[in-house]
């Protein structure tokens, strides 16, 4: 289904008015939750729509597709707060660093590492987010929850990084309210202020159990491109 800038319009609010709805509910302002617009394979034109509307957080899943869309559209548009929350490739961490405001995705020593490195020479610091792999699921990324303390303090101390938040993605299958009450006990034992969870079919439920930023994209943009 191909949207309309109106549809968008209205999408965007009926998101945001719902997002209020569900912290007011969960004893929370709805200040403290954040829309994240998952932009990722979505062309300019229909994210530029999203900007005129006033939404200035975004995330996409890939360093070279972001390069391709994103600076035009940070000149013509303030305020962007961008997000990576895809998987990064060291070889790919200069990219990230001099691109991204926001990367969601740091899962391993040697992302840690790279990214310590290129924070150093560049000079730029953006914010990070651990990757935790809560479902235990072989065939994503993110550390796993048992090691996510040590990995955490590894980045701290070792590497030099401020972390500052946690992200994760539930198994499609079962309840994903584990998974997000997971996340937020490591967060708190590790003093870790953000956490990044629930997307379109979840964020009601992640916002009840302390999500401070929600990625949504089919509830903005419809079905992804591909």
């Amino acid at each position: 289904m191909s949207l309309t800038a109106d549809d968008i319009a209205k999408r965007l609010a009926s998101v945001e008015a719902d997002i209020a709805r569900c912290s007011e509910r969960s004893g929370r302002e709805s200040a403290s939750v954040n829309l994240l617009c998952v932009s990722k394979t979505q062309p300019a034109e229909l994210i530029e729509v999203a900007l005129q509307y006033g939404q200035r957080l975004f995330g996409e899943n890939r360093v070279q597709e972001a390069e391709r869309k994103w600076p035009a559209l940070r000149q013509k548009f303030p305020g962007v707060e961008l997000h990576l929350i895809g998987p990064l490739q060291s070889n790919k961490a200069r990219e990230a660093v001099a691109l991204f405001d926001v990367i969601e995705t740091v899962d391993r020593p040697r992302i840690a590492e790279a990214l310590a490195q290129e924070i150093q020479r560049a000079g730029k610091h953006p914010r990070l987010f651990v990757e935790v792999n809560t479902g235990k699921e072989p065939q994503k990324a993110g550390i796993l929850p048992e090691d996510a303390d040590a990995f955490i303090a590894r980045c701290r101390s070792e590497f030099g990084l401020t972390i500052d938040g946690l992200m994760c993605i539930p198994p499609h299958e079962g309840q994903a309210s584990p998974h997000f009450a997971l996340l937020a006990s490591i967060a708190k034992r590790n003093g870790v202020a953000h956490l990044s969870m629930g997307m379109t079919a979840d964020y009601p439920l992640a916002i009840q159990l302390g999500a401070t930023y929600v990625r949504l994209g089919t509830a903005i943009f419809g079905d992804r491109l591909t």
